[in-house]
Order: C-alpha cells, then structure tokens, then sequence
C-alpha cells in the first residue's frame, strides 16, 4: 500500500480535481447530518479485511459522506463561531500535510518551524506583549488555555507551600467551556464570579475580597476574556491586569475567538491591557482565516512554560544535542508529536500581507453593524444588546425557545443558513435568543436580509 502505481496516481488526480474544485467555490452546498444508521446503510462497510478501493471509497465519501456535514465557510454559516480559512491557507493545508513534516523539533521540522515562527512573530506583535515574548500553534483554544494553565500552575508550585494544594482559578460565567474543561483536566478547581456581561476590575477584586484565607492561598490564576463566544465581550483587561500584579496572580486573556480583532485598527483599544497578561490564546482557525485545526498560545516569559512542558527521555536527549538546537515547540505546549498547523497561516500571510488580513477583519465588524441596523428597522426582532466585535444577539418579538429551534432546523433542513439559538442571562433568568457571528467576508447584506425574512410569520410553516 506504499507503492506508486497507477492506481495512485489516479487517485492523487482524482483527489486533486476534488481539491480544486472545492476550494474555487464560493458557496458550497450547506449539507446537514444524518443519523449513524442511516449513513450506514448508505455507504455499508468500508473498513474491511481486502478494502473496497480507492475509487469507491472516495466516491462515496463525495457523493454521500461530505452531504452530511456542514461547511464552515458557508457565507450564511453563522452559528457558533464558523470559519474561512483563505483558498491560500487551504492549498498550503494541502502541502503541509504532502510533506510529512513532524513539527515537535527543529532538528526534524527547522524549515517548517521557521515558518510557523514568522507567523508567529506577527500574532506576537498584534498583542503588543514586550520583547522576549513568543508562543506555539496548537490545536485549538482548549490546548492553548490548558497548556497556559499548567504553565501557570507550575510556576505557583515553585513555592514549595503550594506543592500538595489544590489550585483555583477565577474567570466569570461568560468565559468558554474550554476553561472549566481545562480545570478538570488539571484538577483546579473553577470559582466564577456572576456575570456574562464584562467582568470588571471592580467584579475581581470583590470575589478577592469574599475570599477565605485557603482560598486565596489556592488561587493562582485569573482568566480573562477577550471577546466572548456568546456576545463578543471584551473584559476589563487593563483593570484586571493590574490587580493581577499587585496580587502576585497568573493573568491568562483567552481571546481565542475575538483575538483576531486585534488587528483591526477600529477596536484595537478595546483590548487595552492584553499587552499586560502572562499568557493569551488566539486561535487563527477562527478570525484569521486559517484551517483547522490552528489554535496558538502565547506567553509574555516563554521560559516559564518550557520549563513547565519540556519532556524527558533517553530518545529525545539528540534534540539538545548542539547540532540539533533551535526553536522546539513541543518545549512549550502539551503535545510532543505535532504538525506544523501553523504552516498555511504562514503561507497565506506571505502570499496576501498583513493589510489584506486587517480589511478581512473589518468586514467582520462592519457586517455585525450592518446586520444591528438592519434588525432596528424591522418591526418583528430587536436588538439584544448592541452588536460587540462580530456577534450580533437579538429576539424574534414573541418567540418561544421551541421556535427558534424550529425555525433553525427549518432553515438548516432546507440548505439555506445555519443560525443557531443561544442564552442571555438577564437578571437571574435566561432568555432564548438568535445569535449572527460574522467571521467570512462573503457573506452580504442580501444574505443578512433573507435569514431575518425567515423569521417574518408567513416564512414559518
């Protein structure tokens, strides 16, 4: 099955006129799932003892398989925080995984880390962090902020009285599920002071004070959030920063979704602060237009997180060998074995420049403006809140959680948009809301204009 014969070789072709035609298109079919039996019954066994063949598989993977998903680069995917990733970075995704590069090491993967470095470099200098400061691609958000956290929870421990303590960590109920996922994992324990909305200088130093001796002697980070999934928020970063120096407190920013925004001249000082953090997340797999899977942590002293994630083995001494040294980032993040997931934010950088990727950007926020001044001047939605950074939260007048259920499934089942329902806290109660995130600059007021016609009364059924 490593030989090159002409089966192959048709293949290779047959696999780049797929690639090719997918990446030239504009809107790609919005497909939607099925259920497990019922995928299997139309596509039966693949995995078997002989194998069904490349052609067959392939063609049931194109005539059946890709139906049943959603395509995140749909201009009227709007659910959740969607992507689109530039036909550059696609096609470089493609070369990246042709060249079979392990990214865990420089003296493996030099050429590919140097890429991934530069882009790196330019995250870097968006977040206005000092000199020295420098991070890695990740998978994601969820890796990021956990690998943040274990770098911050190790350098608690460096005070032998924390060894043996169980640490805490305080954010608020808008930050995402990844941070009390990533708790679990490190076994802290999660206090969340009780806001969606943003989380204040005033709002920390409160739950500081309400805190018991033990408490505070476990607390050893505060995460910020630097654009909430659910409505674009931005927490006082400047005001939280500094109670984290006079506390003596990792400040990690998880600014993941709403990161790419710092590169946007428009909104660039809502983020005021985040040059002060010890770490941030980014993932450029949502707002700067990567593939997935391309997440990014960053830290003000990339020391301390070597020191917290550097592996030892007898197989790994080479790589501190003098001939092998250079930039290792399995040094500074939880994964060893890695691909180089930065390579086609690298490559399509090189290929548009920073300024293409700024503009790209605005289009997200103007699209979310666009889309709070078309919602004013229809009679049945309003506004939720004002639209922050790309997200855009509003009600339909009279609506029930069970109809926007249906009226998403509607739209979905009919391949038309994919807008989905969240909750905004008001008071003690939630409400049941539509939600807009805008990330692709294709999409258009046309398309804005439609999704909100469906919710007109003589749209649903």
């Amino acid at each position: 099955m490593h030989n090159i014969d002409m089966d192959s070789v048709e293949m290779t072709l047959d696999v780049m006129k797929y690639a090719l035609n997918r990446i030239t298109m504009i809107s790609p079919e919005l497909g939607k799932p099925k259920k497990e039996e019922e995928l299997k019954a139309l596509v039966g066994e693949t995995v078997t003892e002989k194998g069904i063949g490349g052609e067959k598989a392939f063609q049931l993977f194109k005539d059946v398989l890709i139906k049943a998903t959603v395509p995140i680069d749909h201009p009227r995917h709007l659910a959740f925080v969607p992507a689109s990733p530039t036909r550059a970075s696609i096609m470089f995704d493609l070369v990246t995984s042709a060249s079979s590069i392990h990214g865990a090491y420089w003296m493996e993967g030099a050429g590919g880390i140097f890429c991934e470095n530069e882009a790196m470099k330019w995250l870097v200098s968006l977040t206005g962090l000092p000199e020295g400061a420098f991070g890695v691609f990740t998978s994601g958000g969820t890796a990021a902020n956990l690998s943040a956290m274990v770098t911050a929870r190790e350098n608690w421990r460096k005070d032998e009285s924390n060894v043996g303590e169980k640490g805490l960590i305080i954010t608020s109920i808008g930050a995402h599920s990844s941070v009390k996922s990533m708790a679990k994992v490190i076994d802290a324990d999660v206090m969340l002071i009780d806001t969606e909305d943003c989380m204040t200088k005033d709002d920390l130093q409160n739950k500081l004070n309400a805190l018991t001796a033990h408490e505070r002697k476990r607390l050893f980070a505060v995460v910020g959030t630097g654009g909430t999934t659910n409505a674009g928020i931005i927490d006082d970063l400047d005001g939280i920063a500094t109670i984290c120096e006079q506390e003596n407190l990792w400040f990690h920013v998880d600014a993941a979704y709403g990161g790419g925004a710092l590169a946007a001249d428009s909104v660039r000082h809502l983020f005021n602060g985040i040059e002060r953090a010890d770490s941030i997340t980014i993932d450029p797999h949502k707002w700067l237009f990567s593939p997935y899977d391309c997440g990014a942590i960053i830290y003000k002293n990339p020391e301390l997180a070597r020191q917290a994630h550097s592996q030892e083995g007898s197989y790994l001494d080479i790589f501190k060998d003098e001939g092998a040294q250079g930039f290792n980032p399995s040094d500074y993040q939880i994964q060893l074995t890695r691909r180089v997931r930065g390579l086609p934010l690298w490559f399509s950088l090189a290929m548009h420049g920073t300024d293409k990727y700024k503009w790209a950007v605005e289009e997200g926020l103007n699209l979310a403006k666009l889309a709070g001044r078309i919602i004013t001047e229809n009679e049945h939605v309003e506004l939720v809140r004002e639209p922050s950074l790309s997200c855009v939260l509003f009600r339909r007048k009279g609506w029930t959680p069970d109809d926007y259920r249906n009226w998403t499934y509607k739209n979905h089942r009919d391949g038309f948009a994919l807008v989905t329902p969240t909750k905004w806290k008001t008071g003690d109660s939630f409400e049941t809301v539509a939600r807009f995130c805008f990330i692709n600059p294709d999409t258009t007021e046309a398309d804005i204009r439609a999704i909100l016609d469906t919710m007109k009364p003589a749209s649903i059924e």
